[in-house]
């Protein structure tokens, strides 16, 4: 009974300083963060149709306004939530007129034309949606039972803003993934056309050889340009791209034989880490083309690992080729990892390191970055860390 005394006595403290603590303000403020959060998700995804209809309620409420309508950048109503959608004519009327000047639009209650079911209305006013280096993406339309004062005026400018620059974080997301997709289109367009010629070449030398050994290496070749090429996606697990790279390795130990050494060491619970499509393809390959085919004795091992490290996975790829100085990289250049005074390896100087390490960066953030680590006839070590899980982001 005492317990449950001192428990109900902490408890009516708590109550009362909340009371305290809490005041109409402030839950004025909590109320209108937490509705205009509720507005921005739908907005965050772009304006359309479908997102209009789930934002519009809540800058219903954020405006304080008897209806409010969203329109596209063509004037094409998106949605109308409210009263008065007898004025919706009205309405798109002043949308045109606002988007044409880029200005907002007010129809007071002398011009409006209503029926016996829109006679409280007093205004309607259209607010155009725009965002810098683009123009204007929509509008915004309020219907007031009020005169609209400086008052309301300025509050459907915040409100227009702010839905604003949710529809420009849509399109700044948009952008981002059409890069995201240019730079693995231009990653595909770095993939060595000497590896393709020398593929194709080692295949044609086993074709009367030992034909079966020929047919195994067209299928992994297939097989390795199939993945490499796939339109899904701009995200892969790391289990798939280990398995096409050993497709790539398949061919490349059967055009440098026994010279060639691979050494793996891969933590089973990382297999199923997100990382970008084609990360790990321009490490492996940079180290065979620059790491061993750059050496005198075109032999060397290149190692592979892929460790736990609590919420990362760190993968490095290294190899004990002839390595470079280190001042090229302080020069800013990633892709220095792969500038050779030997012409014949300088041709793929764009490898993709540069790409891969904007790639990580855009991803996860500039901590996750690569790591380059070498020297002059002492070999390189290239690695990355990624994020064992990160929201939003799935192969």
């Amino acid at each position: 009974m005492l317990a449950a005394l001192v428990v109900g006595g902490i408890g009516a403290v708590w109550a009362r300083t909340r009371r305290v603590v809490t005041t109409p303000a402030e839950r004025a403020v909590h109320a209108t963060l937490h509705t205009a959060s509720l507005a921005a998700r739908p907005l965050r995804r772009g304006l359309d149709a479908t997102s209009a209809e789930e934002a519009a309620p809540h800058l219903r409420t954020l405006t304080g306004a008897q209806a409010v309508a969203l329109l596209d950048a063509d004037g094409n109503r998106l949605a109308w939530h409210g009263l008065y959608e007898g004025l919706a004519h009205q309405m798109h009327d002043a949308a045109a007129r606002a988007i044409e000047g880029e200005r907002r639009v007010l129809v007071g209650h002398g011009d409006l034309a209503r029926g016996p079911e829109e006679i409280a209305a007093r205004a309607v006013i259209a607010e155009p949606l725009i965002i810098d280096n683009v123009g204007v993406v929509g509008v915004l339309g309020v219907v007031t039972t009020t005169e609209p004062g400086p008052a309301m005026l300025g509050v459907l400018a915040e409100v227009a803003g702010y839905a604003c620059s949710q529809i420009e974080l849509a399109e700044l997301d948009a952008s981002r993934a059409r890069l995201d997709r240019a730079e693995v289109r231009a990653l595909r367009a770095q993939i060595s056309p000497h590896f393709i010629y020398n593929a194709l070449n080692t295949v044609a030398s086993f074709v009367r050889t030992d034909p079966d050994r020929a047919r195994e290496l067209l299928l992994e070749f297939a097989d390795f340009t199939r993945y490499s090429f796939r339109s899904a996606g701009e995200y892969t697990v790391l289990a798939d791209e280990l398995r096409n790279i050993d497709r790539y390795l398949t061919l490349e130990r059967a055009r440098f034989g026994n010279a060639l050494d691979v050494r793996l060491q891969i933590a089973p619970e990382v297999l199923g880490v997100v990382l970008p499509f084609l990360a790990l393809q321009p490490l492996v390959e940079n180290a065979v083309r620059h790491g061993i085919a750059g050496k005198p004795t075109r032999a060397g091992t290149i190692g592979i690992v892929a460790a736990d490290e609590g919420t990362d996975c760190v993968i490095s790829v290294e190899d004990d080729g002839i390595g470079m100085d280190p001042e090229l990289l302080r020069s800013g250049s990633l892709d220095a990892v792969a500038d050779r005074e030997d012409s014949s390896v300088k041709e793929s100087a764009h490898v993709g390191l540069a790409n891969v390490d904007d790639r990580l960066r855009a991803a996860f953030g500039n901590d996750y970055g690569l790591v380059v680590e070498t020297a002059p006839g002492a070999g390189t070590k290239v690695s990355m860390r990624v994020p064992k899980f990160r929201p939003g982001i799935r192969p």
